[in-house]
């Protein structure tokens, strides 16, 4: 101690602090004694409390790296090692994030008949109507974009999912695009539960619930967005953007025109984190990052269904009161809502 002011190991970071209270908040998911629709509820929060994590805590961080700030916060790290504090906690906590919801809420509620699936799951009846529901409704909202030497980077609006889109042409020469996923329909799309070879459903069939995710469904029917092009992979991916607002309200002769312009521009600011599918080939991800602007820092690896705050489409499903009883754990979700 000098001077009376603490040494830097008396101070717990502040982002650090955060990042473990939203591990509280992931380990209430994990909590079996909680109703399961409580715990799809805390993985949404955690999603969610991440996403404004990073569009109001790391933008600020951003902005000292930019403007070259020195200056060291009380635990004795400058925005650089915040930074990467930061990462060093989160991507494990992301991680285990994706595990919670692939190998324990997943399967539990598919022992209560609710089964979000993936692709590959489908029946074939299941694919049938996939690609019905794909022709009808999402075909005619999509708007592939190329990038390439003659075309520039497409803008990516803030918290969208997207598809980058790898593909050949006729003379095998390499092309990219990018498909946004509509946030105009459900993320979850509702399907005909599987049935057997007598016609009936899985199990007694009554009050099953079977979804499949809308970026996968886009991805298995990509191929009619590039007619007579090869597909030679498509990835999911995410932006957020820096949503900070500040407004010099002496400054300010319309304060309330003010907050307007400033809300209205937040899908503009830079990009402050990438989600990508764990999947994603390197030479993607690094074209990624460079249009963006990003650092490898910047970038997280998503091994389970990006963006998990739609699963509050599941909370809302009709389902028996004892899946959707509150808890009475002292962190209820109401704390988080």
């Amino acid at each position: 101690m000098s001077d009376g002011i603490p040494s830097p190991a008396c101070y717990i970071n502040r982002e650090a602090s955060w990042i473990e209270f939203n591990r509280r908040v992931l380990q209430e998911s994990q909590n079996k004694a909680h109703p399961l629709l409580e715990r799809v509820k805390f993985l949404a929060i955690f999603a969610t409390n991440l996403d404004e994590f990073f569009m109001i805590r790391v933008s600020g961080l951003r902005e000292q790296l930019a403007a070259r700030v020195q200056e060291v916060s009380p635990d004795g790290r400058t925005p650089r090692e915040t930074m990467d504090l930061i990462r060093e906690r989160l991507q494990p906590l992301i991680h285990e994030h994706s595990e919670t919801w692939l190998h324990d809420i997943k399967p539990a509620l598919e022992k209560e008949g609710v089964f979000v699936l993936d692709y590959a799951e489908l029946s074939e009846e299941q694919r049938a109507q996939t690609q019905a529901y794909f022709r009808r409704e999402v075909f005619p909202v999509l708007t592939p974009l190329a990038f390439d030497p003659g075309h520039p980077f497409p803008h990516i609006s803030n918290l969208s999912l997207n598809l980058a889109v790898a593909l050949t042409d006729e003379k095998d020469r390499e092309r990219f695009a990018r498909v946004k996923v509509p946030p105009i329909l459900p993320r979850l799309i509702a399907l005909e539960p599987k049935r057997d070879d007598n016609g009936n459903g899985n199990g007694d069939g009554n009050g099953e619930h079977h979804f499949i995710w809308l970026d996968q469904m886009i991805e298995a029917n990509i191929q009619d967005l590039f007619p007579g092009m090869s597909i030679q992979g498509t990835y999911v991916f995410r932006v957020t953007r820096d949503t900070d607002i500040e407004i010099q309200v002496d400054e300010a002769d319309d304060l309330l025109a003010t907050i307007e312009k400033s809300i209205d521009t937040r899908r503009w600011g830079d990009v402050v984190r990438l989600e990508i599918d764990h999947e994603m080939p390197d030479h993607i991800r690094d074209m990624l990052m460079d249009n963006l602007e990003l650092h490898h820092r910047d970038v997280y690896s998503v091994s389970g269904p990006m963006n998990m705050a739609d699963l509050w489409e599941v909370v809302k499903l009709p389902l028996a009161a004892e899946l959707k009883k509150r808890s009475k754990s002292t962190y209820s979700s109401a704390m988080f809502q």
